[in-house]
């Protein structure tokens, strides 16, 4: 065990404290409700950054690597929790609207339906697309040695670089239908304040399991 450990953990249980207590959860709903973007960003910033740095230190024993890049990763993530914010309300609205028009009071079944058809289609057509931008951003930060300089960036050499079998195969066609799918099923039964963060958490749930995966084989 590292010294900075329990400060992981210490920071795991107050996050967790922060959304149980009635209190300071009834907090956050008004933040949220005031400013939902831009809690949105710095959600994803703080929390999605912070799994990436627990997957860093299961995969190379240390929680910021050399040339990690924690300001550029954290801007990124938070720009794309923007995003999928704006995400989940375009799609939870418009495939409900098109879709079940006359859902006002549905039954759990009828939910669960609308919920399912919110995920497909939000990941069969935003998904992708914001995957591929968080890849391109990391192979970027990698190239720069933890560093993102916007006026040398080039979109044509990253793209070349892509491992299209990995992104492909196992990206697009495994966890989409068999993770992120069945996950966002849930999200969106859940009430709209705490979408994003559940999405947060399923992306840090995603990252440890597949290091875990990595780290058996």
């Amino acid at each position: 065990m590292k010294k900075t450990d329990p400060i992981a953990v210490l920071f795991i249980l107050a996050v967790t404290a922060l959304f149980i207590h009635p209190y300071t959860y009834s907090v956050y709903s008004e933040w949220y409700a005031a400013a939902p973007a831009l809690l949105s960003f710095l959600k994803f910033a703080v929390l999605a950054t912070f799994g990436e740095m627990l997957v860093a230190r299961l995969q190379k024993g240390r929680y910021l690597p050399q040339q990690f890049g924690l300001l550029p990763k954290a801007v990124v993530w938070g720009v794309l929790g923007v995003a999928i914010w704006l995400a989940f309300g375009i799609f939870s609205r418009g495939v409900t609207a098109t879709l079940f028009p006359r859902l006002i009071r549905p039954d759990f079944g009828m939910r669960l339906l609308n919920a399912f058809a919110i995920s497909f289609f939000m990941n069969i057509i935003f998904a992708p697309v914001m995957m591929l931008t968080h890849h391109l951003s990391d192979m970027y930060i990698e190239r720069n040695k933890g560093r993102f300089p916007l006026r040398s960036f080039r979109m044509q050499p990253l793209l070349e670089g892509i491992n299209w079998q990995k992104m492909w195969g196992f990206v697009f066609r495994k966890t989409i239908p068999l993770f992120w799918i069945p996950a966002h099923t849930v999200t969106f039964l859940l009430p709209e304040e705490v979408r994003v963060l559940f999405a947060v958490l399923l992306s840090v749930v995603l990252g440890l399991l597949l290091t875990v995966d990595v780290l058996r084989k």
